[in-house]
């Protein structure tokens, strides 16, 4: 499976979900905030989406999509030689939540280690354990986006309580024949904007106290306007970067799986690099967004539906705090 450079190829060989049981629809934040179904729906595109039930933690959901997505792929969890787990919302600061993932599925031979990358986690996952398997030094990696964002979102904020969701997906990565699987991938982020996107409190700068808990630091905390504008300015460059690199143009792409952050941001996209709706996947209007498990999610169902067939040059693109964004080039 190794090509003439001595690469072996990576691809997702299963996956696997885990969405919550709780519906919170627009009309029920009617009820919460002063807000409206059709002020959310203009803004975002999202119509409702799911939450925790209280006992429920981030690895809960983890745990899910990755023992869906093992056996997806016919593998063991004994055989899992590594678990990566990107998350803004883990169980805890420490241990990693890939630890606590790896107890619950009983892959007790695989190392672990989060990635804290927000939105884009999934997606620099991805190319981070591809790079395990290119070089061969594991056989098979397991990528999980998982969040429980309404754990850390101000339910008093409309401006935030409206766009976040929970969930997770999993993807097992393992070797494919080359110039197959994973073929691209760019990463990148801007530190200097980091204060646009943020959970102020609880970490080392504010350790949490009556004040911050007071201040309501230790909610999600967005400047709106200015994330959108760089996260449409972002997914194309993004998403054009890739292309580059696979020596690709936006009308060789089969299917475009996008970060469901914003209806607006996916269509402005969309327009800008002309590739058609019926490419793209969005799902935002029943899940909204679920940060580091939203591009895994899509896939899954992209996947499910019969949107993705073998052979298709697939691109999957998100952007997050940091500020952060990648782009990955899949030919299925």
């Amino acid at each position: 499976m190794r090509g003439v450079d001595g690469v072996r190829g990576c691809g997702i060989k299963g996956l696997g979900v885990s969405i919550p049981p709780v519906r919170l629809t627009n009309y029920d934040l009617e009820k919460m905030v002063e807000t409206s179904d059709e002020w959310i729906v203009e803004r975002t595109g999202i119509k409702e989406r799911r939450l925790v039930t209280p006992e429920m933690a981030t690895s809960d959901l983890a745990a899910e999509a990755s023992s869906m997505a093992l056996e997806d792929a016919g593998v063991a969890p004994e055989d899992v030689d590594l678990v990566i787990v990107a998350s803004a919302s883990p169980d805890m600061l420490f241990p990693a939540t890939a630890c606590l993932v790896q107890a619950k599925i009983g892959a007790a031979r695989a190392a672990c280690f989060d990635m804290e990358v927000g939105c884009t986690g999934f997606v620099y996952a991805l190319a981070v354990g591809s790079q395990f398997v290119k070089t061969g030094l594991y056989d098979n990696v397991l990528v999980v986006g998982a969040e429980t964002l309404s754990r850390i979102t101000n339910w008093k904020d409309r401006n935030t309580c409206v766009l976040f969701g929970d969930g997770a997906g999993a993807a097992l990565l393992g070797p494919v024949e080359d110039g197959r699987g994973i073929i691209g991938a760019h990463l990148g982020a801007d530190g200097s904007a980091a204060d646009l996107l943020r959970l102020p409190a609880g970490g080392s700068r504010l350790p949490a106290s009556h004040e911050t808990v007071d201040a309501g630091l230790h909610y999600v905390h967005m400047d709106g306007k200015a994330v959108f504008k760089f996260a449409v300015k972002t997914m194309n460059s993004a998403v054009q970067a890739v292309l580059n690199q696979c020596g690709k143009t936006p009308q060789d792409v089969d299917l475009l799986i996008p970060h469901q952050a914003n209806l607006r941001i996916i269509d402005s996209a969309c327009q800008y690099l002309g590739i058609p709706r019926d490419k793209v996947v969005v799902n935002i209007d029943r899940y909204g967004n679920t940060s580091s498990a939203s591009v895994p999610i899509a896939l899954w169902e992209a996947v499910k539906d019969g949107r993705v067939n073998r052979g298709d040059f697939v691109v999957l693109v998100a952007f997050g705090a940091g500020l952060s964004w990648g782009s990955i080039a899949i030919s299925w």
